[in-house]
């Protein structure tokens, strides 16, 4: 009986030593390693159960294994047997476990954890935090866009974890927020120490289109392409580069937002100090064109003093025309000063000021009556413009065409590109304005004509057509028209087909009109103007003498 009794002893006493000596699959255990082997460490785990783990798993990434015999290490029993009797064991498994205990705590603590990046996947990077894999995004490596990851691949670093999942074995970690962290920090640091008005030397970090970053130590500052220099400054790399170290003031200083407005021109000395003294009023300055636009080109009278020369300044003849087919950026030219704004910092400067009015040059070199010869440049329906000397040009109205005509008649025989002779008739240099005349080359056979004749005078005139209204004449190859009712004194007698065409006619000249270039002819006139002489001379109608006998008298004393 008592030896059944203690053989139930000892069976009860040899399963609680199973119990407490056999550990249970998916564990984590310690084991001691009693060989290295074909790239294997072979780890007791206690109760006589072996099992092989890759030496590669005892390495950290980019490292060689640290393992030795007789070092005591946890590892992760997966299976108490395998086919070949061995525990299936692995020591990554086990590191896994104990860092995602650790992990856990410092995400919950939201503290940081140390780790190193040893690849590169889509969108990222993975970091080893010591046994657990977590993905770091590319956005979160820097503060800025990485592009060599190089220089950080198997360094140890901190990391922040910004979102994890047991579960599904999922960590993101973040380098940027460290970064940043200890940036704000550094920045608080060095804006603390900063005031405005301090001249302090920085190193540019980055150029852009619209000015450079400058480092300060820690801190970046803004110096806009306005604030390098008083001149005007196209783009930044025309005076900096990247690595530079320059001088700038702090202009401003945003505490909020931590932004810092820097300036170069302002430690220089500002050239406007001195302009109303260098650039007197109609004063003449050599200058170089810096840019050009619409309304005019800008000129670089020294560096940080330009000047606008607006296009309506540019040119005595060139009106209508684009500033930059009349100067060339660089281009060196001579300009006169013609008003200056200090407080808006602005010089308004004329091109044309320089060179002499070519009007007033034409006025003295071409007085009035002078011939002059010159091409066609364009017709109109009043007349033509001739190109002239000094690219300027001149006006012949229609008008002063031809003597004989109209103008609208004979202004088609003209073409552009033709070269016409013409007299100058008056030159408006306030206007800017040229009158010509084709016409006056040539005498006025007008005035020729009528050179003797006055009003009041007899002429002979021949009949050269019968018209109802009356009878048109020519008389020295001048015509004109004598109406019905002046073809005789006598009502019955103004009848134009009393005429024939040849008829030689004395008429008196009633009107001599230089404009439309025609006489005023009167039978009539001459048939009342010769009455009032007989009756003048030989008596009057009072003497009781008739009109008839006073000119039977005339007459018979005319014919003797």
């Amino acid at each position: 009986m008592a030896q059944n009794t203690s053989m139930e002893e000892f069976e009860a006493l040899l399963n609680e030593s199973f119990e407490i000596d056999t550990p249970s699959e998916g564990s984590v255990v310690k084991g001691k390693v009693i060989a290295i082997e074909a790239g294997q460490a072979i780890i007791d785990v206690g109760y006589k159960m072996e099992g092989r783990v890759d030496l590669k798993e005892f390495a950290n990434p980019g490292e060689a294994p640290d393992i030795h015999v007789g070092d005591e290490v946890e590892v992760y029993l997966r299976n108490v047997e395998n086919a070949r009797g061995e525990a299936v064991i692995s020591r990554e498994m086990a590191r896994r476990e104990e860092a995602w205990d650790r992990l856990e705590k410092a995400y919950a603590d939201e503290e940081r954890v140390e780790g190193a990046i040893f690849g590169r996947v889509k969108g990222g990077f993975t970091v080893d935090l010591g046994g657990a894999v977590a993905f770091l995004p590319g956005s979160q490596v820097d503060v800025r866009p990485v592009r060599d990851a190089g220089p950080l691949m198997g360094l140890k670093q901190p990391f922040q974890i910004l979102k994890m999942d047991r579960r599904r074995g999922n960590i993101v970690v973040s380098r940027r927020a460290i970064l940043e962290e200890s940036r704000a920090e550094q920045r608080a640091e060095v804006i603390a120490n900063l005031h405005e008005g301090q001249a302090v030397d920085g190193v540019v970090k980055n150029i852009t289109e619209y000015g450079a970053f400058v480092d300060l130590g820690g801190v970046d500052g803004l110096l806009h392409v306005t604030d390098m220099a008083w001149r005007r400054v196209n783009h930044p790399s025309e005076i900096l580069a990247i690595g530079e170290t320059v001088k700038v003031q702090v202009i401003k200083i945003n505490k909020e937002t931590h932004r810092i407005s820097l300036g170069m021109k302002q430690l220089q000395e500002d050239p406007w100090d001195a302009v109303a003294v260098k650039y007197a009023l109609d004063s003449v300055h050599q200058g170089r064109v810096t840019n050009i636009t619409d309304y005019g080109a800008f000129v670089e009278l020294e560096p940080g003093v330009e000047g606008l020369v607006h296009v309506s300044e540019m040119s005595w003849t060139k009106k209508n025309v684009h500033p930059g087919k009349i100067v060339s950026t660089s281009q060196e030219v001579e300009v006169m000063v013609l008003e200056i704004d200090e407080a808006k910092r602005r010089v308004s400067l004329g091109l044309k000021q320089t060179m002499r009015n070519p009007w007033e040059v034409f006025a003295e070199t071409h007085p009035e009556g002078t011939e002059v010869e010159g091409e066609v440049k364009n017709i109109t329906e009043f007349g033509l413009f001739v190109g002239l000397q000094g690219d300027i040009d001149g006006m012949v109205h229609l008008s002063d065409l031809t003597w004989e005509g109209r103008g609208e008649d004979v202004i088609g025989d003209y073409r552009k590109g033709d070269t016409v002779q013409a007299k100058v008739l008056e030159v408006d240099t306030e206007k800017e304005r040229i009158s010509l005349s084709i016409k006056a080359l040539d005498n006025d056979p007008f005035a020729d004509a009528v050179g003797g004749v006055k009003r009041g005078s007899i002429i002979t005139v021949e009949v050269t057509k019968i018209e109802d209204g009356g009878v048109e004449v020519e008389y020295e190859g001048m015509k004109s028209f004598i109406r019905r009712s002046d073809l005789s004194r006598d009502r019955a007698e103004q009848r134009p087909e009393r005429f024939q065409v040849g008829d030689k006619i004395d008429v008196r000249v009633t009107n001599i009109d230089s404009r439309t270039r025609r006489l005023g002819l009167s039978i009539k006139a001459r048939e009342i103007a010769e009455e009032k002489e007989a009756v003048e001379q030989y008596g009057s109608s009072d003497s009781g003498a008739s009109l008839g006998d006073i000119l039977g008298a005339a007459l018979k004393g005319n014919d003797d």
